[in-house]
């Protein structure tokens, strides 16, 4: 059985979904780092707790990339940390918000594709997400 490869459009924004994971594995693991104050004491383990799954994410894509005969990149997308806990938080809704949209994105065209694999996956790392997003607007309710 000859195996199956992905397409230039699906391999693309696997790399975008890689590069997005390695930027906020880091930003998220930065905030974890960098936290102030009271509230900050508060949130800092989520924040390293999901730094720790968005790297796991980034793992399993790279592998998938791979595997359909693509190059996982190395490089992150823009990573941006914040000055505060308000700024750091809104930040990650956004970059949870853009993962959404992405991943659904991919979810459709592996559907297209019949890519049952890379649906699966993205349907799982999506559901993540959306719980990522769930817990950091719920942080922003107390900010």
């Amino acid at each position: 059985m000859k195996k199956t490869e992905a397409s230039r459009q699906l391999a693309e924004l696997l790399n975008r979904a890689v590069a997005r994971e390695l930027q906020v594995s880091i930003q998220y693991m930065w905030q974890h780092v960098l936290w102030r104050g009271t509230r900050g004491f508060a949130i800092k383990d989520e924040l390293k707790k999901i730094a720790m799954a968005e790297m796991k994410h980034a793992e399993r894509i790279a592998e998938r990339l791979n595997y359909l005969g693509g190059r996982p990149t190395t490089k992150p997308t823009p990573i941006v940390i914040g000055d505060n806990l308000r700024e750091m938080i809104e930040q990650d809704v956004r970059d949870e918000e853009g993962a959404i949209e992405l991943y659904r994105e991919i979810v459709a065209l592996a559907r297209k594709e019949g890519d049952e694999v890379t649906n699966r996956l993205f349907r799982e790392i999506l559901a993540d997400e959306e719980e990522h997003h769930d817990i950091f607007t719920t942080l922003m309710e107390d900010l």
